[in-house]
This record gives C-alpha cells, sequence and structure tokens, in this order.
C-alpha cells in the first residue's frame, strides 16, 4: 500500500497510532465543488493540499505577503545591501510530527530540507546543564533516564518528590487530561509535585514556555499533554530537526509549487473581511477584491483573525459557538532578536540552547551552524548570525528595553558576543498566539462547526488528539479537509499520532487506581 493509504509507519515508533479516514472514492466524480482556505499557515496548506489532491478547486487566501503564517519568512536588506531573510524565528521540527511531516513530503518526500541537531542542550543560569542527546528514547525508561542523568536532580529531590501526584503523567489520554488537569495551572501542578527548581525550570516549564504563556496561565492539561508527547508517550525522543535554509526556500516555496500543480489559486496579500452563509448553501467569501461564492470555507486563521472574521459575519455559526469564539484569548508578547555580528561565537557553542534564569532570554540559536542562507553569510564575512526569543513577557513590557536586554542577556550565556560588533539587527515583536488558559479548553472551538459546510483548523483547534504546536497545526489541516471531502463521499488523508495512553500498561493500570482527582 501507499504512503497515503497509511501502511507505512511514519517514524522509528512502532507504537505510533494510525487514524484512517473513512472509506470513499478517491477523488471528486463530476463538477468538483470549489473551497475558500482562509489562512496560509501550516493549518491553511495542510487543508488545501488535501484537497486539491482530491480534485476540489481552492482559492487559498492569505492576508500576508507570504505563506507560512507564524514560521513565515520574508526579504529583507542588510545595511551593506546584503539580502537576508528574517522570520519570526526558531521552530524545532520534532519526529514526532508525523502529519507536518507528511505534509513536507508533498514537495520532499526524502524530507532532505530538513538536518538534525546533535542535541537539545538546556542551560541554567546556575550553571546547571542538561541535554536529550545521551537520554533514553524508548519509554518510560526516557523520563527515568533524564532524571538520572540530569545534574539537576539530586538524590535527597528524588525522595522529596510526590509520586502520587505525578501519577496522571502515567496515563494521558488526551480526552481525559483535560477533564483531570484544565482546572489547574501548570505552575500549580508543579507545586504538587515537589520538583526541584533547577529541573522544574529544564523538566517542564520549557514546554509550557513553548506556548508563549507563563506557566500561571497555562493550563496544567496542555503541559502533561506535552510531557506524554515528549516523554511518555513516544519513543521518538526530543531531538529534532531544523530547515536547512530558510522557512521560505526550504518550506512554503517547494509547497506553493505543489499546490499551483493541484489547481490552487493562492492569493497573498488578500485578507478575508467576512464569511456569509448563502440561503442555498455554502458562503460568499469577501476580500479587497470583491465577493465570491464558495461550496464551503476553511478558516485557518489566529486566534485574533478567527474573533475577528467572526466578529464582522453575524451569520456565521450559531449564537453559543460565536460566543466561544469571542472568549479565545491571545498570549502574552513575545520577541525574536536575530543579530548579525561581526565575528563568530565560541566554536563550542551549540546550534540550539535552551536557557532559563537568564532573565527573558529563552533561548539563544546560532543559525550559521545550520542555516545555510547564514552560513554562507557567515563563511563570507568571517561572523556570525545569532538569534534570541523572549516568550510571555508582560503586557508593560517597553520594546526597545527588552530588545536591549536580551541582547545583554546573550553577553551573559555567551562572553565572547561582549567584544563583537553588531552588523545587523532585525526584531519581531508579536501577540498572536493562541493561549490556552486554565479552564478554557471548552472553549475552543473543533474543527466541525453548526455549519457543515464550514470548519476550523489551526493550532488553536481542539481536536482530542496528542498532538501540540505546529503538529496540531497540520493535524487540523488535515481533519478540516477530511470533514468536507466526507461530505461528498470521498477518502480523505490518514493521520497518525503518538498513543494516546501511557505506554506501560503496569503504569496505567496503577495511574487509573491512585491518581488523585
Amino acid at each position: 500500500m501507499s504512503r497515503r493509504d497509511g501502511a507505512r509507519l511514519p517514524g522509528r515508533d512502532r507504537h505510533a497510532r494510525l487514524l484512517p479516514p473513512r472509506p470513499g472514492r478517491d477523488r471528486i466524480a463530476g463538477e468538483p465543488p470549489c473551497v475558500a482556505v482562509v489562512g496560509g499557515g501550516i493549518a491553511g496548506l495542510a487543508a488545501a493540499t488535501v484537497l486539491a489532491e482530491r480534485g476540489v478547486r481552492v482559492v487559498l487566501h492569505e492576508r500576508e505577503p507570504v505563506l507560512g503564517g507564524r514560521v513565515a519568512g520574508w526579504p529583507v536588506a542588510l545595511p551593506d545591501g546584503t539580502p537576508a531573510t528574517m522570520s519570526r524565528g526558531f521552530h524545532a521540527f520534532f519526529r514526532q510530527y508525523y502529519n507536518l511531516r507528511a505534509l513536507l513530503r508533498r514537495a520532499d518526500p526524502a524530507l532532505g530540507m530538513l538536518t538534525g541537531l546533535p542535541d537539545y542542550p538546556l542551560l541554567h543560569s546556575s550553571g546547571l546543564r542538561d541535554g536529550f542527546r545521551r537520554v533514553p528514547r524508548t519509554p518510560p525508561w526516557s523520563a527515568l533516564g533524564f532524571a538520572l542523568l540530569s545534574p539537576s536532580f539530586r538524590p535527597r529531590d528524588l525522595f522529596a518528590l510526590r509520586p502520587a501526584a505525578a501519577l496522571p503523567l502515567l496515563d494521558v489520554r488526551a480526552r481525559h487530561v483535560y477533564g483531570r488537569l484544565d482546572h489547574v495551572s501548570a505552575h500549580d501542578f508543579l507545586d504538587t509535585l515537589r520538583f526541584p527548581a533547577a529541573a522544574r525550570h529544564l523538566a517542564f516549564e520549557v514546554f509550557s514556555r513553548s506556548f508563549f504563556a507563563d506557566p500561571r496561565q497555562l493550563s496544567a492539561a496542555e503541559m502533561a499533554l506535552m510531557f506524554h508527547i515528549y516523554f511518555l508517550g513516544s519513543s521518538e525522543g526530543l531531538l529534532f530537526d531544523v530547515p536547512r535554509e530558510p522557512f521560505p526556500q526550504a518550506l512554503w516555496d517547494p509547497l506553493a509549487r505543489h499546490l499551483s500543480r493541484h489547481g490552487v489559486e493562492v492569493r497573498t496579500a488578500a485578507p478575508v473581511d467576512a464569511v456569509h452563509p448563502r440561503p442555498s448553501g455554502g458562503h460568499l467569501v469577501t476580500d479587497g477584491a470583491g465577493t465570491r461564492a464558495y461550496d464551503a470555507v476553511v478558516l485557518a486563521v489566529d486566534t485574533d483573525g478567527l474573533r475577528a472574521v467572526v466578529g464582522r459575519s453575524p451569520g456565521l455559526g450559531d449564537a453559543p459557538w460565536r460566543e466561544r469564539v469571542a472568549r479565545l484569548r491571545t498570549a502574552p508578547p513575545f520577541l525574536v532578536s536575530r543579530l548579525w555580528l561581526d565575528r563568530p561565537v565560541a566554536a563550542d557553542r551549540p546550534g540550539f540552547l535552551g536557557t532559563s534564569g537568564f532573565g527573558s532570554l529563552d533561548n539563544v540559536s546560532v543559525l550559521s551552524r545550520w542555516e545555510g542562507e547564514a552560513a554562507r553569510w557567515a563563511a563570507r564575512t568571517g561572523g556570525s548570525v545569532v538569534e534570541l526569543h523572549a516568550y510571555a513577557l508582560p503586557s508593560t513590557a517597553v520594546r526597545d528595553v527588552e530588545e536591549k536586554r536580551l541582547v545583554d542577556q546573550l553577553h551573559r550565556v555567551c562572553p565572547e558576543t561582549r567584544e563583537a560588533r553588531v552588523v545587523a539587527a532585525r526584531h519581531e515583536w508579536r501577540a498572536d498566539c493562541p493561549l490556552f488558559t486554565v479552564g478554557g479548553h471548552a472553549d475552543r472551538p473543533t474543527v466541525r462547526t453548526p455549519d457543515p459546510a464550514l470548519v476550523v483548523a489551526g493550532d488553536l483547534v481542539r481536536t482530542d488528539l496528542p498532538v501540540a504546536l505546529m503538529e496540531r497545526a497540520a493535524t487540523s489541516g488535515f481533519l478540516a479537509a477530511n470533514a468536507l471531502l466526507e461530505r461528498w463521499g470521498v477518502r480523505g488523508e490518514p493521520l497518525w499520532t503518538v498513543p494516546d495512553r501511557g505506554r506501560s500498561a503496569p503504569l496505567r493500570a496503577l495511574a487509573r487506581r491512585y491518581a488523585p482527582g
């Protein structure tokens, strides 16, 4: 059977879970329906790809001039006129992102555009340093191995832990974890575990801050799901890949060519103003070029974009659905600073380093270690290209002050950069990621809506599957396409996830019998 038929495991984990699509025809028969996909990020690209491959006429609307959403890149010019690419910052392509990888394989079957980094090191300001290169990848030995190998766990810390409080982590099922932990913050849940402070920062808060959220605002269910995806549910481990070139060249330009070959009309710099249901079925979609009729619509936009489109489209959905959309929240702002330096960083600096205890600095990427464009600039000039991230900044933060603070913290982490001259700098200040707030799971939209010709996709969507971040976006895009194809009797895309339960039957039984709550 072919990869599309779902027979081939997508990674090294033999327990990866296949969710086959409902039976149907291979392609649309007769006059094809026309679908508007609103949003050209990962979710919208995933939905457009599957629909177009099955013979649907697709028009993709993207408000920005470029594709990729929060993984987009765009051209900039350095002070000397050198062309370069700027983005919204580093993204890790984990190997258990099965559906995202299935999307990328449309343009690059061997995933040659990705390359692996040798480790995922984490540095605390106290000097403690962790990594995942030597940690076993098979659960539950992965979590145990991390604790035994980590200098942030001392013997007395292990004895101080509350094993009973950690039992829910041994049997994470996506449909149940929210009922058990959604009413608790990630911060408070970690308090109940009595984790040592350094290990807490390095082993858990790195997950919560991946959602651009302070642990006090983030649902513990989301953090527990992340722990399951990377530690106790998958043997793919915590090592990851990165693109060999900037996002447009490596990912989205090739995928756009694939869409073009399947007849997709891609309209960038074309924000959608409103979507109105038609009495005869389907919808009218209005953008700057006018109004056009479609048989169905995929809304694959961010939180603010979804609220705005729904707010300007009074006939969309029903009142309870619209009220839930209106209650969605956006995570705090974040800052990405990319610096072109006139000298190299130290030879032993990793390509990516997670940090904790260095003020607002959450990680440091040395792009010239692995990204072709940056490496070529560094080779030509003798310099280096470094990127700094600050997640979940306070709403009172001042942009200029935070930019300076990030550079000051870089000097603490990499002292050799104190003498470097900044040849060029680009900064991105954004606040458009979804916030998975405490108790907010019930308000998050699902793929299906009260209108069968309207579906929603994106990382804000509730899928009841063990997926997160970019993988949730890709998965929801496939689910949205599948929901529409089902209406037309066409077989959709097979999905893969990590197992939706703990890997060890004895540990699952222990958790179900003795876990609190």
